[in-house]
């Protein structure tokens, strides 16, 4: 009995929430409460924003993606980042064994309420996408009032 492995293998504390790999995704499935209490942290791209004097400076995690894949939009100050991707693994044979197919579409959004929607540059390297948007330049508007 010593050498048996635990049904569920995920540590059940607090600073573990959701699915931690794909054999206790199967154990929470079968054996949780319903309905599955799941978290989706996991299941979109990580960002970082950066706010610069003049600009935000936007980094994804887009490991994998190629920029066919990706579209960004800026639409009244919210700059949307969209990857949807398409993997098809198929064996030309009839009489194939084995075949799969992937689609995945993940979406962010973004408020920028001063972004400038001229000069925005994205640049996709090395898993990440790097978005510099520039800010408006807001004038002051405010007028001293004199007290009598």
């Amino acid at each position: 009995m010593s050498g048996l492995i635990p049904f569920n293998r995920k540590r059940n504390d607090l600073m573990n929430i959701g699915f931690d790999d794909f054999s206790n995704m199967l154990d929470d499935f079968f054996t949780g409460s319903w309905p599955i209490q799941r978290s989706l942290a996991g299941d979109t791209f990580k960002i970082d924003i950066q706010d610069n004097d003049t600009e935000y400076t936007i980094e994804a995690e887009l490991p994998g993606v190629k920029k066919e894949d990706v579209e960004i939009t800026l639409n009244d100050g919210r700059l949307n980042i969209s990857v949807k991707k398409e993997e098809v693994s198929e064996n030309k044979s009839k009489k194939y064994i084995h075949r799969e197919r992937k689609y995945a579409q993940m979406s962010r959004s973004i408020l920028l309420a001063d972004a400038d929607d001229e000069g925005i540059k994205a640049k996709l390297e090395e898993g990440v996408l790097t978005i510099q948007v520039p800010k408006k330049q807001h004038e002051d508007t405010s007028k001293r009032i004199m007290i009598e």
